[in-house]
């Protein structure tokens, strides 16, 4: 930790060069529209998927590690413990049915980075999330640092084989109540999340010491920055230009911690929205003139999720009517001979 804070110390040197003519998200808005902001950094956490229906992590009543009781774990966070994995696989499993990927769709701030992907302007998003909503919106794997891994991807769990898994594969273990297994060692395969005491990938450091020197605006989402590694910039003042659109208001009030400055004497380039998430980019949106064409990516992208639904549902009931089928033709012929 010592190491990255005098990394990012060095790279992300405040300049103290007054940017936004003011500190609104109008502000924000005509930055962006002025041309010379054209390297824009995300940093998303749980915050940005609430909506979506998947609960945070956090929250006294309603996070994720409020809600384990049914588990039997010695602590909420043991079911991402890679020890305590290791030895009892199955809480990890059975909470990943519950949260799998592809039962969830992106939500309007998931396209709104989409979206600036789209006009050129998004250098990179960096996520706390393993929901993968940010692929599932467009975000393809060099758009992405997913500090906190992903499900995309799985692999053996022993150091002697580390054999790889497609998210594919995962999905069919994981919902026919299978512990997965490596077929060609027989150790756990675990979806490459990072949990409690593993590493964090090695492309988000190497990715970060070199954007975040080219960064023109940081936009902050969905996340209180408490939680490593993003929690590595509460004491940095950085040269990039942070909006922050809290999922909890009383976050923007109290500005996040030292390394932001909304309100003071001496602010001069951080900016603070309240509001969720989402209304927050759609109101951005608004002020850019690109609402009208983020919420139609919404609509039309929500669309194509439910009609490929629909249609994974039809196949899926036309092979059950099917084994049915066979199954009784199977057992006439029985009793015919």
């Amino acid at each position: 930790v010592d190491f990255l804070r005098n990394l990012f110390s060095k790279t992300l040197g405040i300049s103290g060069e007054k940017v936004l003519d003011e500190l609104t998200l109008e502000g924000v808005a005509r930055y962006i529209q002025s041309g010379a902001c054209k390297n824009i950094i995300c940093m998303v956490g749980a915050g940005i998927s609430t909506s979506a229906g998947i609960p945070d992590f956090r929250s006294p009543e309603t996070g994720l590690y409020a809600n384990l009781q049914k588990y039997n774990l010695p602590y909420p966070e043991a079911i991402f413990q890679i020890d305590y994995f290791k030895k009892h696989p199955e809480p990890f499993f059975a909470l990943a049915r519950e949260l799998y990927p592809g039962l969830f769709k992106p939500t309007v701030c998931h396209y709104f980075i989409k979206l600036l992907k789209d006009k050129g302007l998004l250098k990179r998003c960096y996520s706390q999330n393993i929901d993968t909503l940010e692929r599932v919106a467009g975000l393809e794997s060099e758009d992405l640092i997913e500090a906190h891994g992903t499900f995309y991807s799985s692999h053996c769990v022993s150091f002697m084989c580390r054999s790889e898994y497609s998210m594919d594969w995962m999905k069919v273990k994981i919902f026919s109540d299978d512990i997965p297994k490596c077929e060609k060692c027989n150790s756990l395969v675990k979806p490459d999340i990072v949990f409690f005491g593993e590493n964090l990938p090695k492309r988000f450091f190497t990715s970060m010491a070199m954007d975040f020197p080219r960064c023109d605006l940081l936009i902050i989402m969905g996340t209180s920055l408490q939680v490593q590694p993003f929690a590595l910039f509460l004491p940095l003042s950085t040269s990039a230009f942070p909006l922050t659109v809290p999922a909890d208001p009383l976050l923007g009030m109290i500005g996040l911690g030292g390394g932001m400055d909304f309100d003071s004497e001496k602010a001069y380039r951080d900016v603070a929205h309240i509001s969720t998430c989402d209304d927050g980019c759609l109101a951005l949106a608004d002020l850019l003139g690109w609402k009208a064409e983020l919420e139609e990516m919404v609509k039309r992208e929500h669309e194509k999720i439910d009609s490929k639904a629909k249609e994974e549902q039809a196949n899926q009931s036309a092979v059950a009517t099917g084994k049915a089928e066979t199954g009784k033709a199977e057992t006439g012929k029985t009793k015919a001979e």
